[in-house]
């Protein structure tokens, strides 16, 4: 049996673990959560350095792309360096192929129309692949880096302006604590509503859960959601909110969407190879041999389209 564990630095009341079977062969996978402590998953990977087939970084990002361009954040360098031998993914293999699929998923098999419509985006650098998608599906996009990321309230309309701003910002805000951008810890089971005017002026709400999650208001009437690692409660919780519907980008695994890091990780168990030799293109072949398909739920059946 292959055993992938996602290590976060988010809450551990998010933790799960399911057993799946992947092209014929069993895995065991895993999400455990430091609640926001840095030097606990920094020992925990070093515990499972040489024991788990791949490991996953979630809570935070080791990379984040714009215009072509790669910046390195230091605190996930130092987790990622804390294995020797285990392979180590933060996801933005997947960010940059799985949620480009996941776009024209929803558009060509379930039906949603995207074009035209409003998109709030609430952090782009951290999910450029379904930035570059929803934009070219004739999207009206609003990247919130600034006001989600940064706490400065505001927004930007085009990938170009995104990609200046990140040549510029990027260098200096990836050498800062990672606590200092990103809700951790038990910072994710809270929420403190701001941005109201973005969230309200959307058709669609898109982007890392927490980020939503922690400044979204307490209605949000007629929108449709795509974001990530979804479980049953956070469900429950949009549905109460009025969304049309909610869409988790991986698939459903003992009624939890796992983060991208951790469905990287399976995928880099199945393909056998190191992570740094995997392309787009293998990725891609991974995912079309899997079959997988986004986590969809409807909360008004009659509809397939988002009210704009």
């Amino acid at each position: 049996m292959k055993w992938v564990v996602g290590v976060s630095i988010g809450s551990s009341t998010r933790d799960h673990k399911v057993e799946v079977d992947l092209l014929g062969e069993r895995f065991l996978i895993e999400r455990r959560g430091t609640d926001g402590d840095l030097g606990r998953a920094v020992a925990m990977i070093r515990e499972l350095d040489g024991k788990a087939d791949a490991i996953g970084l979630g809570g935070l990002d080791l990379y984040i792309f714009a215009g072509g361009r790669r910046y390195t954040f230091r605190d996930a360098k130092k987790l990622a360096r804390a294995a020797t031998s285990t392979p180590v993914v933060d996801g933005s293999g997947l960010k940059n192929t799985l949620e480009r699929r996941v776009v024209k998923h929803l558009s060509d098999v379930e039906g949603i129309e995207l074009a035209g419509k409003r998109v709030l985006l609430v952090v782009a650098v951290d999910r450029f692949g379904m930035a570059e998608e929803l934009a070219a599906m004739g999207c009206r996009m609003v990247y919130g880096d600034l006001a989600f990321g940064l706490g400065i309230p505001i927004s930007l309309q085009s990938l170009t302006s995104l990609a200046r701003l990140a040549r510029v910002v990027a260098p200096i805000v990836t050498q800062l604590p990672f606590k200092m951008l990103y809700p951790t810890g038990d910072k994710q089971l809270s929420s403190t509503p701001r941005f109201g005017r973005y969230f309200e002026e959307a058709d669609i709400i898109a982007g890392d859960f927490h980020y939503i999650k922690r400044y979204m208001p307490d209605r949000l009437e007629g929108k449709g959601v795509i974001t990530n690692t979804l479980t049953a409660e956070n469900v429950a919780q949009f549905k109460e909110r009025g969304v049309r519907f909610v869409v988790g980008t991986t698939p459903d695994m003992g009624g939890r969407s796992f983060g991208t890091n951790v469905l990287e990780a399976a995928l880099v168990c199945v393909s056998g190879r190191r992570p740094e030799s995997l392309t787009p293109q293998d990725y891609n072949a991974l995912l079309d041999e899997l079959d997988f398909h986004p986590r969809l739920e409807r909360f008004d059946r009659a509809a397939t389209t988002v009210v704009g």
